[in-house]
């Protein structure tokens, strides 16, 4: 990505969007933050707040003249924010209705209205639902999601290649395994770590343990956005990002108990193949549309989990 472009990213001040806003802003880039800071923190993003290239917009992307306001002057929207907690969907029907599918629209139409024409975008595995074919890769269909999570953002997908059709924009979608690291607040690992703080002698795991996903770590993640954005050109550009392995939730449950120094925990499992209702149980990306580009991972899925306990630990932000 060239330097001196003015990008806007939603959700900001969030995990992986703080990351990526902290490698904008260190390749030249002026980066307006657009975050309602609902699990978004200000400390992610406070080593910028000085920075004459950085600005920080409390808003909401349901307030359609804020988000018209801040999309002005606007080179590549960055578009992070979403509410990623896929079990809610489960026991709140609206939630990523509005966080995800509405929340699309409103930055679209704000693009379409302001004439900003580039827009990447992060999306999920999950739209994949449960795939039969693994390594699942882009071209796979149908696409079945599971999960109320998973159809909004595959909704959201559906919109921003039509908006790109229709108003000649340019998309980046980015598929994403699961994502960890530094600063991150919720998922398997986060959890793990909140229940051994509260009994060091006993884990709860959900579903019967065996369930097998990739992870990849947020450093990672960022680089292959920001390398992708660079080296493709297509009006739509769709691309799976995630690690070559996977890892079970058994392995990360010894994981975490290691890195936390524990030993002779028991594990308790409460059965079922899957973890909650539109949980996949087996997730793996294909990602030689990637790779066929010049870009790959190098963590494997288990030293991205123990780096992130080990970042966590550090933090002591997980309570």
């Amino acid at each position: 990505m060239s330097t001196e472009n003015r990008i806007l990213v939603t959700g900001g001040a969030g995990f992986i969007g703080s990351h990526l806003v902290d490698r904008l802003i260190e390749k030249g880039n002026r980066v307006t933050v657009f975050d309602n800071l609902s699990s978004g923190k200000i400390e992610f993003v406070k080593n910028h707040l000085e920075n004459p290239d950085f600005t920080l917009i409390k808003g909401d992307l349901l307030d359609q003249e804020a988000i018209e306001k801040a999309c002005k002057d606007i080179d590549l929207v960055c578009h992070v924010a979403a509410n990623p907690d896929v079990r809610l969907g489960a026991s709140d029907t609206r939630v990523h209705l509005d966080q995800n599918i509405l929340a699309t629209y409103n930055i679209l139409e704000a693009m379409r209205k302001n004439n900003t024409k580039k827009i990447a975008f992060t999306s999920t595995s999950t739209v994949y639902g449960d795939a039969s074919i693994m390594p699942t890769p882009e071209e796979y269909g149908p696409l079945i999601p599971i999960s109320l999570y998973g159809a909004s953002k595959l909704a959201c997908e559906a919109f921003i290649t039509s908006y790109s059709h229709t108003f000649d924009m340019q998309a980046w979608i980015f598929r994403f395994a699961n994502i960890v690291g530094p600063r991150s607040r919720h998922g398997i690992t986060v959890d793990f770590i909140k229940k051994l703080r509260r009994n060091s002698n006993l884990l709860e795991i959900l579903g019967d343990g065996k369930q097998e996903k990739s992870y990849l770590h947020v450093s990672e993640c960022v680089d292959a956005i920001l390398f992708l954005i660079k080296n493709s050109e297509k009006y739509v550009n769709i691309f799976n990002i995630g690690s070559e392995d996977t890892i079970s939730a058994t392995e990360i449950g010894k994981a975490v108990m290691e890195e936390m120094g524990l030993s002779d925990v028991e594990f308790i499992y409460t059965g079922g193949s899957r973890g909650w209702k539109g949980d996949v149980p087996k997730m793996r990306l294909g990602i030689e549309n990637m790779k066929s580009l010049g870009w790959k991972p190098v963590y494997t899925s288990e030293r991205s989990v123990r780096e992130t306990v080990r970042a966590l630990l550090e933090e002591e932000l997980v309570e």
